[in-house]
Parts: C-alpha cells; sequence; structure tokens
C-alpha cells in the first residue's frame, strides 16, 4: 500500500531530519486529572480542566524544542499545541480517555465531536488511537477492536492523515500487568498485537508499541528487582522477534515507567539490532514534576522541566540514536 503525499508531508513533520520521530507525549486526562488531584491532596472535582490546560502548556512550552512532535489531547491540550515550538509536529487523540467500563473486553470509544477531517483542521499531523489489546481476550471483543481500527484506518487514509495506532497490553483476567507473571507473557502480547496490525487492512502508518519485555526482571539489567523472568539474551531475542513482524515503521511508548527503565529498555532495543523508529515518550519525562505542580504550582514546575524535565528528554533522545528512519519500513525514500 502506497502512501499519500499528503501523509508523507505530515510524517516528515514529525520526524527529526534523520527520519526518527523523538516525539513527547501529553495526552494523559483522567489519569492526569488523579495524579494531580493525590499531588494536592484533594478530591479530583477539586482540579479543574483549566489545571488539566496549564500543566499540558507548561510542559509542551518546555520540551517541545527538544522533540520532534508532542502527543496532546483536543480535550485540555488545544492551548499547549499552539505554546509548542515550531520544530515540533502535533499529533492529536481521537480516543475517549479510558474503555468503556459498560462492557468487558474493554473496547474503545472515539470522542463524540471529533473525526479525521476536524483533527487535520486542528492542524495535527497525525491521528492517535490507544487500545487495549491481547490476544488473550476474548475472539468477539477483539473482533470488535479489528472492525474499530479498520474505521479509523480508512478515516486517515481519505483525509491523507497519517494514523499511529497504539497498543496498550493487559490482562483479562485483572491480574498485575507490572507482575512477574505478566512479564513472562507480555513477549508473546506485544509481538502477536505488532503482526496483527501490520495487516493492509487497517491502514496504521505508524505502530506505537510497549517495550516488549519487562526491564524489572530482566536479570543484570540496571533496573533489576531480583526476580528474573528472562536472560538478557532472551531479552533481546523477544526484542528481535516482535521487531521481525512489523510490517510497518513502530515506535516505543514509556507505558508510565521511570525514566531510568525507558532507557535501559532502549539501550536493550539498540543491543538487539531493532529497527525501531523512534519513541512517543510521556511520563518518563514530566511525571515527576506532577509532585512539583501540585505542591508548588505552575512556576516550580517551569522550573523543574526547565532542568530536570529536559535531561530526561534529552536522555531519551540520546538513547534513540540507534532508531533508523521510518521511511524504510514504510517502502519510501528519505527526503534529500
Amino acid at each position: 500500500m502506497q502512501l499519500s503525499e499528503g501523509k508523507i508531508k505530515h510524517l516528515n513533520a514529525l520526524s527529526d531530519k534523520n527520519g526518527v520521530i523523538a516525539a513527547a507525549a501529553m495526552d494523559q486526562r483522567g489519569s492526569l486529572r488523579k495524579m494531580i488531584a493525590q499531588a494536592k491532596g484533594v478530591g479530583q472535582d477539586q482540579v479543574s480542566d483549566e489545571m488539566l490546560s496549564e500543566f499540558k502548556t507548561a510542559v509542551c512550552k518546555v520540551l517541545t524544542p527538544h522533540a520532534s512532535a508532542i502527543l496532546l489531547d483536543p480535550e485540555f491540550g488545544l492551548p499547549a499545541a499552539k505554546a509548542r515550538a515550531k520544530n515540533a509536529g502535533l499529533l492529536l487523540a481521537y480516543e475517549e480517555s479510558g474503555y468503556d467500563n459498560t462492557k468487558p473486553g474493554r473496547l474503545p470509544d472515539l470522542l463524540p465531536h471529533l473525526s479525521a477531517r476536524r483533527i487535520k483542521e486542528f492542524g495535527a499531523d497525525a491521528v492517535k488511537i490507544l487500545i487495549y489489546y491481547t490476544s488473550f481476550e476474548k475472539p468477539d471483543a477483539n473482533d470488535i477492536k479489528h472492525a474499530f481500527i479498520e474505521r479509523v484506518g480508512a478515516e486517515c487514509e481519505d483525509n491523507e492523515i497519517p494514523f499511529f495506532c497504539e497498543f496498550v497490553s493487559y490482562d483479562p483476567q485483572g491480574g498485575d500487568e507490572k507482575g512477574f507473571e505478566f512479564a513472562k507473557r507480555k513477549p508473546e502480547i506485544v509481538t502477536k498485537y505488532m503482526e496483527e496490525f501490520s495487516k493492509p487492512q487497517y491502514k496504521i502508518d505508524v505502530l506505537k508499541v510497549e517495550i516488549p519485555i519487562n526491564a524489572e526482571f530482566v536479570e543484570g539489567s540496571s533496573v533489576f528487582k531480583g526476580q528474573a523472568a528472562y536472560s538478557r539474551k532472551e531479552a533481546l531475542d523477544h526484542f528481535r522477534k516482535a521487531a521481525s513482524v512489523a510490517k510497518k515503521p513502530f515506535i516505543y511508548l514509556s507505558a508510565g515507567v521511570s525514566n531510568p527503565q525507558f532507557i535501559e529498555s532502549l539501550n536493550m532495543a539498540a543491543e538487539a539490532g531493532t529497527d525501531y523508529s523512534g519513541v512517543l515518550c510521556g511520563r518518563a519525562t514530566w511525571k515527576d514534576g506532577i509532585a512539583v505542580y501540585g505542591k508548588q504550582g505552575l512556576q516550580a514546575l517551569e522550573t523543574w522541566l526547565s532542568d530536570q524535565g529536559i535531561k530526561n528528554i534529552n536522555a531519551v533522545n540520546a538513547a534513540i540514536k540507534s532508531a533508523k528512519p521510518w521511511h524504510a519500513k514504510a517502502g519510501v525514500a528519505v527526503p534529500a
């Protein structure tokens, strides 16, 4: 499937000069409200929409000079989009925060007043969808998700705007996704969704995927917690296997882990020689600023971002030196 000129232009706007996507993410909504409420020691109803916009704008203003793009949401992130650096492209989320709690299977919903066309009219270079996905879910629930992604892909294709699809694995039995048992199953889950959603009917342009292992359970890793789900050699093999099934460009998400854990994971991706095309990194960069904002306010947050936040994003940028241009997997010539 050939990429349209419009999609190529937008993908180049989201990339650095090497064709690598070094993007920051700030599209959290419900989870951000919850984290700010905890930091302030108040109920979530005490955290206003204006506070969410204020936090997002600070992150955007300080960090986008060091990023190739920023991912925001249209609900609270449009003021932040205006504050981004000129070098940074823009991705906008199309999905409702969270998932449909009224049915099993973590089914997604779209924001009701949005469309791919409207997202493009907001000045975005890409549409982003987050979907909770595991091959261990009931086939009927997964089939609903497949049809959902097919519809969004067709809509993005029609509007010549790139489609970034983000996958978050989970345990349908309600187990601990940060625990040892899930860590052992994670490589299979990530590999299977990368294979499934590389298929042409989804019209996804960039797969936004999880690190296929949990570095805290890799024997000898810098963030090893003492219980080994895999040796380092096995972990590197999991990186290679997941990368080998991807027929589309893919980038890694930080999935809420600490900056040191994400850096260690990216170092393993480099060691494994995976052909990933960059990152979309959110909380690993700015999460620790929430406590600062909650207790000391906006100015203190901006001061923290200007110091530790920039150090965090630069550490990620240094760790993705081995990333490959997205053009190769997309079958597009690298611009001169």
